[in-house]
């Protein structure tokens, strides 16, 4: 057990009360540092269970282990580091009401080894309500980072914006693929129309209302072709209904998918004027490739022919269909990376429309990776960031948190031959919407189309990250929205100009969980760019119009605002999740060229971020 010198510091180990979020990469690592160093009073939270490709990196893993709580289990293991250590394991959702204000306010330290961003919005908040010092932390392969985070010294996780996730138009999805990632993006919308949970905006089938074909002689006529089945066969009917009709013919879904859809995206002749028109393939006609010896090399990393990935997409779809038979009646299967079947169908799926494109096919392992967002772990990484984590810890309960820092870990060792680059903690931003003073958020929409319901699911919930959102509309005391179960049912179908919300309404929302309040300013808009739903962003420019420049009936004048840029993102596998901060102040330790560089090449990894989102 390591040796600690200093007496009050070493008292404080012994008797201070930790809380870690997450047992994964990092959380094994950072429970056995813990216990290691002396910490004895822990409690460790974590939803997931043991996966067998989580062994090569969590080592309080066994194969034995798998399919058990990983909390618990990386309990049991860690107590055989150091048995006098009183550890207590939640296999829950640290967002579960559970654990609320009091739960946190009971923890000297919690330390974040999460890997998604709505946890870690979320325990920031905790930690902000209950004034606990936070310890941040992330990796990306052999990239990682550590910050602390403390309320009103430091800046929180949102206290700078965050990218976006990557996004695919659908007409480029279903039309006009052009990268393999566009190929998996389809396969894995393909899976769901077959055997999954079906949705309209995941259609697989030729986009006639691409906007490459505005002003195409003949469009009209397509689109009459395509309401019945005529050219390609495009009937526009259920996916799985069609393949349930066929008994999922293996030979009548690969020509319907790969070759009657193919000959269909030709016919819209404008779409190939200036880049390659697709070769639809016949399942009895299919491309011979030379045979190659890769006997020694191992199935997920050689490269399948187009003839080998039609008869693995034959098996899978007999496989699939007798596992969604075994759901019953309306039961239906979920996407899994980690199920051979689903993923065996995925890469066929996906190398077969690269074929027709034109596209660089990839082997099963890089499939995999693109799929399932995957950045490869690395032990080493979690390994330090963890030890990083408890020297942060222990500089805290020395009472020495001004002396903290954000420490940067590079995967080459800069000109000053350093792997570690620390850097000064920022300060809070003034303006944000989660630790200021004055909490505030302007969304941008038409309040004549914009629904209550909208307002509490995509806003409040999905992109600002409430749990159990109120909202009261400001100077009338009305309810808009309430946590309480039935309450405001019958408001969610209303526009939100059935309620007397135009451009300059303010609206303060409020988390009892999160103990997190902030004032909504509205701002009308008729139409936005891109035919966005809404935009969300500072409230700078309402604040500064005079209530009589704001324009006639609730339409507004403003320009777009511009976000913020974010340039770092940090992750512990597999989602990417952006931590605090851009365009740090370095201290003298820290070199400004090389905290740069690694920026720049973490910010490289958003197209990986959370799941691909199709507009």
């Amino acid at each position: 057990m390591a040796a600690i010198s200093d007496a009050v510091l070493r008292e404080k180990v012994f008797s201070c009360k930790i809380l870690v979020v997450g047992a994964g990469g990092i959380g094994c690592e950072l429970l056995k540092n813990l216990v290691l160093t002396g910490f004895k009073d822990i409690e460790v939270i974590d939803l997931d269970t043991i996966d067998v490709s989580n062994l090569n990196r969590q080592f309080l893993f066994r194969k034995e282990h798998v399919g058990k709580s990983k909390a618990q289990v990386a309990k049991d293991s860690a107590l055989q580091f150091n048995p006098d250590a009183k550890i207590i394991a939640y296999h829950d959702s640290v967002m579960s009401t559970d654990y609320n204000y009091d739960f946190f306010k009971k923890f000297d330290v919690v330390m974040n080894a999460l890997d998604n961003r709505a946890a870690r919005n979320h325990v920031n908040r905790m930690c902000l309500a209950a004034d606990v010092p936070l310890i941040e932390s992330g990796t990306a392969g052999y990239l990682g980072q550590v910050v602390v985070i403390k309320k009103g010294l430091t800046e929180c996780y949102e206290c700078q914006p965050k990218p976006a996730q990557k996004t695919f138009p659908g007409c480029t999805i279903r039309n006009t693929p052009s990268e393999p990632i566009h190929c998996v993006v389809w396969a894995k919308h393909l899976f769901n129309q077959l055997f999954g949970e079906e949705d309209p905006d995941q259609d697989v089938s030729p986009d006639t209302e691409d906007p490459e074909l505005a002003g195409e002689a003949g469009q009209s006529a397509l689109e009459s072709e395509a309401k019945k089945d005529g050219v390609g066969g495009i009937e526009r009917k259920s996916t799985r209904s069609w393949a349930m009709e066929n008994k999922y013919d293996p030979q009548k879904i690969f020509n319907k998918l790969f070759r009657d859809d193919i000959k269909y995206l030709l016919s819209m002749e404008n779409l190939w004027k200036k880049r390659r028109p697709p070769e639809p393939l016949d399942w009895n006609k299919l491309p011979q490739s030379d045979k190659v010896d890769d006997s020694n090399t191992m199935r997920d990393q050689r490269l399948w022919s187009i003839q080998e990935c039609a008869d693995i997409f034959g098996d899978c779809l007999a496989g699939l269909q007798t596992e969604l038979a075994k759901q019953g009646e309306g039961g239906m299967l979920v996407w899994d990376k980690d199920e051979d079947l689903a993923m065996d169908f995925v890469t066929c799926a996906a190398n077969i429309r690269a074929c027709i494109f034109g596209i660089t096919t990839k082997t099963r392992f890089d499939i995999k990776s693109m799929a399932g967002n995957i950045i490869p772990a690395i032990a080493t990484t979690n390994a330090i960031i963890a030890a990083l984590i408890v020297m942060e810890g222990l500089k805290i309960l020395s009472g020495q948190i001004e002396n903290c820092k954000q420490v940067y870990l590079n995967r080459q060792p800069n000109p000053r031959k350093k792997l570690l680059v620390p850097c000064m903690l920022d300060k809070p931003n003034p303006k944000c919407y989660v630790c200021s003073a004055k909490p505030e958020v302007t969304v941008t929409l038409n309040t004549a189309k914009f629904t209550v319901k909208s307002l509490q699911e995509k806003i409040l919930k999905s992109h600002l990250g409430m749990v159990a959102p109120d909202v009261e509309i400001e100077g009338t005391g009305a309810i808009l929205i309430s946590s309480e179960e039935g309450e405001t049912d019958e408001n969610m179908e209303k526009f939100l100009c059935d309620f007397n919300v135009v451009n300059g309404s303010i609206l303060n929302c409020d988390d009892f969980l999160q103990n997190f309040n902030f004032n909504l300013f509205i701002k009308h808009k008729d139409k936005l760019e891109d035919d966005k739903e809404y935009e969300v962003g500072d409230t700078s420019d309402l604040q500064a119009q005079p209530e009589d420049e704001q324009g006639q009936n609730g339409a507004d004048n403003t320009d777009e605002q511009k976000d913020d840029e974010d340039d770092l993102m940090v992750v512990e596998e597999p989602d990417i999740v952006p931590t605090v901060g851009v365009k740090r102040k370095a201290d003298q330790d820290e070199d400004l060229e090389q905290i740069k560089i690694k920026k720049a090449r973490l910010a490289s990894s958003e197209n990986q971020d959370d799941d691909i989102v199709i507009l």
